[in-house]
């Protein structure tokens, strides 16, 4: 069929034609941001899932409906490279902006911008005019001291315009330690305050393990929102509904081959649409269109997005990988993955904390370890251990 009309979307972090199966994750949202416009009490949020569930699509969702319902929101992907108020100053600072265009500077607003050029010269920062006419004073020098004050005039300034600044954070997992604890006691004191001001984040499943381990109330403070694969029917919605306008449609064994093949990821499904369509010649997509398009999704997958990632290791975290590909089930266990690696378990460890702090894999539960990209073992089944 035409590969211009193609309605699938195979990127990263963009959003599908039909988002199935998520209405709950952005209901819970919008009531969080509409009960703070409204002075109620809501809980931050944190949504945790593998690559390719769709995490970055839905907070990007939850920023452009926040702002629509009158909220100024500021978006950040974190990463290794970037320091975290490398990170959020800039975007802080958008918001200061956009509280002034609603309500010209007055005491608060000064006293914000103010910290905000202290927190901005103590750790280093230079962004704009924020690097001149610096107050040292105004910073202690303690991130997390700093920090909780800076939220503090934000959300003091964004209540007398009667708005609320909402920060997103997508790749949380890549904060530091005491970045994230930081972050988790300067949005305890806000939430304590009552003042307008609301996170949402996003990350990998150990979020929920590190900012526990950060702070103890943390469990209390977010709202943990656990974003997997699709049900059945949710990937056959996610599948069929965008074809319709262009009077296409699958056969039922063509729609169980593919949630089959893609398990309900929502990213599979974008690429075994995508190819489907574009080899199928309609209009209707059959069985042996599938088997072709997987076939030509795992080349794609297998020399892209699999294998950049693999590459990406150090010769002994691939050692460490292809081990967990090697284990009789995911996840694998720390023993198991040790035995045969040949080494003891303890010297095992620091590679897996390795690959941990790089997003590769994770722990569900206590000695257990699994791959945070769908379908990794696969991949090295295919590719490097056949």
């Amino acid at each position: 069929m035409n590969a211009i009309d193609n309605p699938y979307t195979p990127g990263a972090g963009v959003p599908p034609a039909v988002m199935a199966g998520r209405d709950d994750i952005i209901q819970s949202a919008n009531i969080a941001y509409n009960r703070i416009l409204k002075g109620n009490f809501a809980k931050c949020q944190l949504l945790l899932g593998l690559r390719g569930v769709g995490k970055t699509v839905l907070l990007n969702r939850i920023n452009n409906e926040a702002e629509d319902a009158g909220c100024q929101t500021a978006f950040v992907e974190a990463s290794p490279d970037i320091t975290f108020p490398e990170l959020i100053i800039p975007r802080l600072h958008s918001i200061l902006l956009k509280l002034n265009r609603k309500k010209k500077a007055g005491e608060d607003l000064t006293n914000a911008f103010n910290l905000l050029r202290g927190f901005a010269s103590m750790f280093h920062v230079k962004y704009g005019d924020l690097e001149i006419g610096i107050t040292k004073a105004l910073s202690t020098g303690k991130i997390d001291t700093d920090l909780t004050e800076l939220f503090l005039s934000i959300g003091s300034a964004a209540q007398n315009r009667s708005t609320v600044p909402i920060l997103l954070i997508d790749e949380i997992q890549y904060l530091q330690k005491k970045e994230l604890e930081a972050l988790i006691i300067a949005l305890h004191k806000i939430s304590q305050r009552r003042l307008p001001f609301l996170f949402f984040g996003a990350g990998l499943p150990q979020i929920a393990k590190l900012a526990g381990e950060a702070k103890s109330y943390a469990e209390r403070l977010f709202d943990f929102k656990t974003i997997g694969k699709l049900e059945p029917k949710q990937a056959k919605k996610a599948i069929i509904d965008p074809v319709k306008k262009y009077k296409v449609s699958y056969e039922a064994e063509a729609i169980t081959e593919i949630i089959n093949q893609t398990e309900g990821y929502p990213f599979f499904l974008q690429v075994w649409g995508s190819n489907a369509w574009d080899l199928a010649e309609g209009p209707s997509i059959t069985l042996n269109d599938i088997k072709k398009a997987t076939k030509k999704a795992l080349i794609d997958l297998d020399n892209g997005f699999y294998k950049v990632r693999y590459e990406r290791l150090t010769i002994r975290q691939q050692q460490y990988v292809l081990a967990m590909a090697k284990s009789p089930s995911l996840p694998a266990k720390s023993g198991e993955i040790a035995k045969i690696l040949k080494m003891p378990v303890k010297k095992a460890a620091p590679i897996r904390d390795e690959l941990i702090k790089k997003g590769m894999i994770y722990s569900p539960a206590f000695g257990l370890t699994a791959f945070t990209v769908p379908k990794f073992d696969a991949f090295l089944q295919r590719t490097v251990l056949n």
